[in-house]
């Protein structure tokens, strides 16, 4: 596999509004065999990947089966896009359709025939431009700043944790020794977003479907203008400007749960997400934030650095770009969209109405 094409399907989610697939930054690991790494720990054996599950008992024989996935008794079924967070500003004859995304999916989210509800399809095709968090040409060679900047000549990660969060991140990757190996050449803020990554893939969701991708997919058939909200180099400053005590807590907080509570969690963002409440969305991650949290302090202030500061950054750019009788419509992470400092509120406070749409 190409090292751009693995670095986009390792870790187009690294969002950490979220812990999970939904929303920051975007780029690539060059680390040789860690996509595949990746892939072997969604496919390991233990209730890490494969959490239990009940089978329900086979219903008596007077009552008849259910009909087959798809179907009722009268026919198909037209398989319905996901409903998604999606907004609309305005403010005068400006006009800003906002889309809350998820780096992560299923195939069901975008059927073939219809991948988004008709009027994400409208504001689609009624807007010149496409603001994603980061450019594609800029995803594209994002694998060279992870890999100077999260990525160490020799086996740093052990020296870097404290002893017990070492012996507690490899006692949960112990059934994947390529991963184990893998992450020892990780800083601290890679390593917890390569976890999350595993917990991923562990719920079933791709990369190949994340909404991003589905996007351009729909857009690039009639347009052309895609543009970032912000740069690499400042996407990779979020990270790479993380003290070590806050790197340290991020990859504690992904320790705290069992690997099958991770991947619960990652299936209650992606129910959450299909739903469409930016609010509810951003409410629960505030519960889970403050449940994981081994040092409020801390945690808080990795909130502000990669969550809240870019939200500003995001809506700098977007006032920046929007004009009048000329939509704008944004995809970004859909953490990154309610709740108090989130970028629908923070429009809200320069004068734009904001509806769902």
């Amino acid at each position: 596999m190409p090292d751009a094409v693995a670095a986009r399907r390792l870790a187009r989610r690294l969002c950490r509004g979220g812990w999970v697939a939904a929303c920051a930054l975007s780029v690539g690991v060059a680390h040789p065999g860690i996509a595949d790494a990746a892939g072997a720990a969604a496919n390991a054996p233990g209730p890490a990947a494969r959490p239990a599950v009940t089978v329900p008992a086979a219903p008596p024989p007077s009552i008849a089966p259910p009909p087959a996935p798809g179907t009722t008794a009268s026919g198909p079924v037209r398989q319905q896009p996901a409903r998604m967070p999606f907004y609309v500003a305005t403010r005068g004859n400006t006009t800003i359709y906002v889309l809350g995304t998820l780096h992560v999916g299923d195939p069901a989210d975008y059927p073939a025939g219809q991948p988004f509800r008709a009027p994400i399809l409208a504001a689609l095709a009624a807007s010149p431009t496409l603001a994603l968090e980061l450019s594609p040409d800029e995803l594209l060679v994002s694998q060279d700043d992870v890999s100077k900047y999260g990525v160490c000549k020799h086996d740093c990660l052990p020296g870097l944790l404290p002893e017990p969060l070492w012996h507690k991140l490899a006692l949960r990757l112990r059934g994947n020794p390529a991963a184990l190996d893998a992450i020892k050449n990780m800083r601290p803020w890679l390593a917890s977003l390569v976890v999350e990554t595993y917990d991923s893939l562990s719920a079933g969701l791709q990369t190949e479907y994340g909404t991003e991708a589905q996007l351009q997919n729909v857009y690039l058939k009639t347009r052309g203008k895609i543009v970032g909200l912000e740069t690499l180099a400042q996407q990779m400053r979020s990270f790479t400007g993380l003290a070590a005590a806050q790197q340290r807590e991020m990859l504690a907080q992904d320790l705290v749960q069992t690997p099958a509570q991770n991947v619960e969690d990652v299936r209650t963002l992606h129910r959450l997400w299909r739903v469409g409440d930016a609010d509810a969305i951003a409410a629960w991650q505030a519960a889970k934030s403050e449940k994981l949290a081994r040092d409020p302090r801390i945690s808080n202030s990795i909130d502000k650095r990669i969550v809240y500061e870019r939200n500003r950054r995001f809506v700098a750019k977007i006032l920046q770009l929007a004009a009048p009788n000329r939509p704008l419509f944004v995809a970004i992470g859909a953490l990154h969209l309610g709740g108090p400092k989130g970028v629908l509120q923070l429009l809200r406070q320069h004068g734009f109405v904001v509806e769902a749409g």
